[in-house]
């Protein structure tokens, strides 16, 4: 583990409470009854691309039995330059393989990976969680996607992975070959390890095909001048984030979010009675939060999952318009839920995704300055998306916060 000082750790030079420091979301994962429905939302609707199908059976002792009860592929999906910033299960095959394990069944998250600055904080997190009691799922390195990792989950099931290192996807649209997954781990390695600039060379050495990998096959014509480019859709996801969770014990998720992974609590708010909680890793205002339970029927949300939502950025608040009427175009199911309990987004819409999952679209986020706090005063907006002006004044910190890197298409 990282060296102490007066009971913190050195991470960097930088004394901190935790061996690591959260940077960002990663990515999201969903288990889904039916990955091909859940495709044609998250690819045609909001325009991911898939960086990698992975056949979980394709190793599995049980790999016939698996086969026989549906598409075995868990897919890696992008909006940027990431391998993955989400990623897509059959659940029905991730539960059949023993994923699972003893996960509460409304836990259909597969995973919320966080990213730190290096290995050796990926490798300090291990022991950190193992000091802590906090149950570890795996640590190693993934292929596809070559991030070093480890999963620790909550207190209520949800696994988390603190990861480094995720493969780039370039101006090819390729991801790396398999021939190169050979670098994978399932166990922790041992420190320091070749960086990937050596690990490519000697795939060049062994004659390994770059144009091998895989490349997303674009169904829709781009038609729709988006400032000045023309898109398959009239929007591009810029960002990901937040995860909003239901909670069956608040109080100890906020603890372990806190305390165990390092995030900052920006905000609370009671709505209605109850007590909800808005954490942050970077300044956002929030890139978690957490809801009781309680409030998922009065909000007319599924009982079969702990997601509240999972929010998408788009670039702008025309964006943000033009994604909802395309969206709804598609038969896209909007919900209400709000805007008091989404502190920090202003104009926000609601669509399931066909498992039922809320997706928050938005094209805002509240940034948090050096003094730690959150805007004192806020204007409430319109739930309705029908009561959206034609056009809105600038905050601010609007278009600011973390940028979208490279072209949109």
């Amino acid at each position: 583990m990282a060296a102490k000082r007066n009971g913190r750790f050195d991470v960097g030079g930088v004394l901190l409470a935790q061996p690591f420091k959260i940077r960002r979301l990663g990515h999201f994962g969903l288990n889904v009854p039916d990955p091909a429905a859940c495709l044609d939302f998250y690819c045609e609707g909001l325009g991911l691309r898939i960086s990698d199908p992975l056949d979980v059976a394709e190793h599995h002792p049980k790999r016939d039995e698996l086969k026989k009860l549906g598409d075995t592929n868990m897919y890696f999906l992008r909006h940027g330059t990431d391998h993955h910033s989400f990623v897509l299960c059959n659940g029905i095959i991730y539960n059949a393989a023993g994923r699972g394990g003893d996960i509460p069944p409304d836990v259909t998250v597969n995973q919320m990976t966080w990213q730190v600055a290096s290995l050796g904080e990926v490798s300090n997190a291990v022991d950190w969680f193992n000091a802590k009691g906090v149950r570890i799922s795996r640590v190693g390195r993934d292929m596809p996607g070559s991030n070093w990792h480890c999963y620790p989950y909550d207190p209520e099931g949800h696994r988390n992975e603190i990861y480094y290192g995720m493969e780039q996807i370039g101006w090819t649209g390729l991801s790396k070959p398999q021939a190169m997954h050979e670098r994978g781990f399932r166990e922790r390695p041992p420190l320091p390890q070749i960086p990937e600039y050596q690990e490519v060379e000697k795939s060049r050495g062994q004659g390994v095909d770059f144009n091998s990998g895989f490349r997303h096959p674009e169904k829709m014509p781009a038609k729709y001048d988006v400032d000045g480019i023309l898109l398959p859709r009239p929007f591009k996801v810029v960002r990901h984030g937040p995860i909003r969770l239901f909670c069956r014990d608040l109080k100890k998720m906020e603890d372990f979010y806190t305390g165990i992974m390092g995030f900052t609590r920006t905000e609370a708010l009671t709505w209605k009675g109850h007590r909800c909680v808005f954490l942050r890793c970077n300044t956002e205002h929030h890139s978690l939060a957490l809801y009781p339970i309680s409030l998922r029927e009065k909000l007319g949300l599924s009982p079969h999952t702990t997601v509240m939502s999972f929010g998408v950025q788009v670039a702008t608040y025309r964006q943000l318009r033009a994604a909802v009427d395309f969206l709804k175009g598609r038969g896209g199911k909007f919900i209400e839920i709000p805007s008091a309990l989404s502190p920090g987004i202003d104009y926000s819409a609601h669509v399931l995704d066909p498992a039922g999952h809320a997706i928050q679209l938005y094209y805002y986020m509240e940034q948090v300055g050096w003094n730690g706090r959150p805007r004192p005063k806020r204007t409430r907006v319109p739930a309705r998306v029908s009561q959206w002006p034609d056009a809105v004044e600038p905050k601010s910190d609007t278009y600011t916060g973390e940028p979208y890197l490279g072209p949109w298409g």
